[in-house]
């Protein structure tokens, strides 16, 4: 049975993975607005990133957390490769080693956590300081990437996507760990807030992934969530983080790996579409 739930996740890994680079190869040439809601491709990338969220989940049915969780890290390895053959080119050798430095140091930190099961609690006043830090994140974030371009501007509002994304996984953390079969427990705020945080979420993702450079940011976005997640579910949820010397020293080199990998995505040059207006301009007559 674990091979089949370590199956259906990887199949559902790379549907992630596809589903985000249909997106973005979108917003390189829409740009993050509204008109994206016009493009079926973009809806196609998002149907197939939700099968693959989906397909994820299912695989939990059938696997332990141990040894499902880590393989959303590929999403990474797919989906750098997958987005160079949209945008019509090969590959840079730096997005291969670069991407798997990446999933290989982020998979050494998320081994180290342990997997202590504990029902999940969070107060109100906690919940809303946590939508209150995460939302100054994305204010600083947002305001500091508007006077930023490239790789520093994508790494900001990626920061912010990776933040959201985060408080959406640790909402549905608290709310899936205390459902326990009865449905009245789901009639929370705490529900409700989900789909608005995952919206959020969208959006921002679309305004990293725009900018072109998709490595830093898809790696970002991957970095940013499980790391924000995990220090949410130890100063609020109370779950256990790592300690002593025998797991700090492997998180020290996992770290510099993760970071190495970081910096040669950065090194790359961006994707570039054609924007809305150069298409605009395109379909202007020219005057004699």
């Amino acid at each position: 049975m674990t091979w089949i739930g370590v199956s259906i996740a990887l199949v559902g890994a790379l549907g992630y993975a596809l589903g985000a680079a249909l997106q973005q190869f979108e917003a390189v040439s829409e740009g993050a607005s509204l008109k994206l809601m016009r493009r079926p491709r973009w809806w196609l990338g998002g149907v197939i990133g939700f099968t693959g969220a989906s397909l994820h989940a299912v695989a939990l049915s059938f696997a332990p957390l141990v040894a499902i969780q880590p393989i959303s890290v590929l999403t990474l390895v797919f989906a750098v490769p997958l987005a160079a053959l949209l945008h019509g080119r090969r590959p840079h050798r730096g997005e291969f080693f670069g991407s798997i430095a990446v999933a290989a140091g982020l998979l050494g930190l998320l081994l180290l956590v342990p997997m202590h099961s504990v029902t999940p609690h969070m107060t109100n006043p906690e919940a809303f300081g946590f939508i209150g830090t995460v939302g100054l994140v994305v204010l600083l974030a947002h305001l500091a990437g508007r006077k930023a371009t490239g790789v520093p501007k994508v790494l900001l509002l990626s920061v912010a996507a990776g933040a959201v994304t985060a408080s959406v996984s640790t909402f549905v953390r608290v709310v899936g760990g205390n459902f326990k079969g009865d449905f009245a427990n789901l009639l929370t705020w705490f529900s409700l807030a989900i789909p608005i945080l995952l919206i959020w979420a969208v959006v921002l993702l679309q305004k990293s992934y725009e900018v072109g450079y998709f490595g830093i940011a898809y790696a970002a976005v991957q970095v940013v969530d499980p790391i924000t997640s995990i220090l949410a579910g130890a100063l609020l949820l109370d779950e256990a983080m790592p300690s002593g010397w025998s797991n700090v020293i492997p998180a020290l080199f996992a770290a510099a790996v993760l970071i190495w990998g970081t910096i040669t995505l950065a090194r790359l040059a961006p994707d570039k579409g054609v924007s809305a207006e150069m298409r605009e301009q395109a379909k202007t007559p020219v005057a004699p």
